[in-house]
């Protein structure tokens, strides 16, 4: 196993119980660099699924996508550090002082409690959105342009980095002159697995090539016979992508 390859794989427990959760965790663990844990895994199973998988030795990205008055989200960011998270995100659309605020808080909370700092990203737009759902809502411009316009403030803010759909990882790389700034990339596909509800999507390997540090699987890995077969492949198209060197 290329470990450097497992690293980049962050599986999605998008799934309906916490017995499915570690179950797909002890199966998977030694194939893959981390788990996601979102909004439905951790409405159902509290913040316990963290604390049990990193007691286990596992790394947690909490996808909750924290988006509220500042106060309100430096706090979560907190209590996620307290939990052990390695990454954890904000939505980028809550604006500067949120993100100033969580940055500054977190980093000065582990310091103080002698923890270990989460990276901290921002949400920029989700993969199922596309140029007709950002009329809907009233945000003018392309996905790109928002994206890249959101990147920035969020490097700007202090974060770490950004969740981003493979289609503008590109963007971001040419916007944010950031050394160690972050992309993690949902929205990967292989070329047999449908795109289901996310548009804006690629494969691993096109992920990997375009300048993603992260890609998040879910239902390529969930939905197949034989999960860890599934997950193997997907670390096999990461490792025969060439390295980038400065």
């Amino acid at each position: 196993m290329n470990t450097r390859a497992k690293e980049k794989l962050i599986v999605a427990l998008d799934v309906d119980s916490r017995r499915r959760a570690l179950e797909l965790f002890d199966a998977l663990r030694e194939v893959v660099g981390m788990f996601k844990i979102g909004s439905q895994l951790f409405t159902i199973a509290g913040p316990d699924i963290v604390r049990q998988i990193v007691s286990k030795g596992g790394r947690v990205f909490l996808d909750l996508k924290f988006h509220d008055i500042p106060n309100t989200v430096a706090a979560a960011g907190i209590a996620a550090a307290r939990l052990g998270v390695s990454i954890f995100n904000v939505h980028a659309s809550g604006g500067a002082e949120m993100m100033k605020r969580t940055a500054a808080v977190v980093a000065e909370a582990c310091l103080k409690e002698d923890l270990p700092k989460p990276k901290v990203i921002a949400v920029t737009l989700l993969t199922s959105i596309d140029q007709g759902t950002l009329e809907q809502i009233g945000i003018a411009g392309e996905p790109q342009s928002v994206v890249a316009a959101w990147a920035q403030l969020a490097a700007d803010c202090g974060l770490d980095g950004v969740v981003a759909s493979p289609q503008e990882i590109e963007v971001v790389r040419q916007t944010v002159n950031q050394s160690g700034f972050l992309i993690v990339t949902p929205g990967i596909r292989s070329s047999d697995n449908r795109a289901d509800d996310q548009r804006r999507v690629l494969t691993a390997a096109e992920a990997i090539q375009a300048g993603a540090d992260y890609l998040v699987v879910g239902r390529p890995i969930l939905d197949a016979a034989v999960p860890v077969a599934a997950a193997d492949q997907i670390v096999a198209e990461i490792r025969a992508v060439p390295e980038k060197r400065d």
